[in-house]
């Protein structure tokens, strides 16, 4: 039996779950953020997500986690000691990235900000930028020497689209996106999907323009988050989408805080 590694990133919209045996991801998941969840309930799913893939949860010997809501927090903290008998390694203050932070305030970035890019530069060793697609949408400057530099944020998507349906009274709520057939569009919803998308797509391509004008690097370009895939399929700037990049950079945190297992 070998010990994995569960890594989990709480977002504002989602949680992304993921579990190691060794370098090698064995699952992931995707669910949605539930402030209120008690420890219990979030044992639960975590456990019934480990039997849908036919894993045994008590192989997990660590957890570390990335988590930008903090009344997620405590239950994280309280779900670790109770069904894996151990603390967490929470990625903040004091933790060792092996990535300098240049940030007026380093407190300030978000702890899946410097995840990404951490991930992204053990992964390429150049310059880059990363844009991640969440509840805002993040784009974040790594230099040639690998230092985080810093970045710029955004409403995401999905709240562009809620900022629509709440203050244009005869507008519906647009929960779907999808590439839109044409640009003409000729029913509502499909009017709402092109300005989204299409528009979104201008948002990323113009922010990280003007961000490699600025820093004269060239970075390679990497996306990642739940709707990366539909916007890099349009975007001329996004070179790479990563889906797992959160989940890897985790993994790479937790072992240069934390002895790596012996797993033969």
């Amino acid at each position: 039996m070998r010990d994995m590694l569960l890594a989990i990133d709480v977002g504002n919209t989602n949680t992304v779950i993921g579990v190691f045996e060794g370098d090698k991801l064995k699952a992931d998941w995707r669910i949605r953020t539930e402030r209120d969840i008690t420890i219990d309930e979030l044992g639960i799913q975590i456990r019934n997500l480990f039997f849908s893939q036919n894993l045994d949860f008590k192989q997990v010997r660590d957890v570390i986690t990335s988590c930008v809501v903090p009344p997620m927090i405590n239950t994280i903290e309280g779900f670790v000691e109770k069904y894996v008998g151990s603390a967490p390694l929470f990625v903040g203050p004091g933790i060792k990235t092996g990535m300098p932070i240049f940030y007026d305030n380093p407190k300030e970035v978000g702890a899946d900000r410097i995840v990404n890019a951490v991930a992204a530069y053990e992964r390429h060793r150049q310059a880059l930028i990363v844009v991640d697609f969440g509840t805002a949408t993040t784009f974040d400057y790594i230099s040639p020497k690998g230092e985080y530099m810093g970045g710029a944020i955004a409403p995401g998507l999905i709240i562009s689209s809620e900022a629509l349906f709440q203050k244009a009274s005869k507008l519906p709520r647009v929960e779907i996106f999808a590439r839109p057939k044409k640009m003409v569009a000729k029913d509502t919803i499909s009017s709402m999907n092109v300005g989204l998308v299409y528009g979104y797509i201008g948002l990323v391509d113009g922010l990280v323009r003007r961000m490699k004008a600025e820093v004269g690097t060239n970075p390679r370009v990497i996306a990642t988050g739940g709707l990366a895939p539909l916007i890099a399929e349009e975007s001329e700037t996004i070179e790479e989408v990563a889906p797992d990049l959160t989940l890897e950079g985790l993994r790479i945190i937790f072992y240069r805080n934390r002895p790596k297992r012996d797993y033969s």
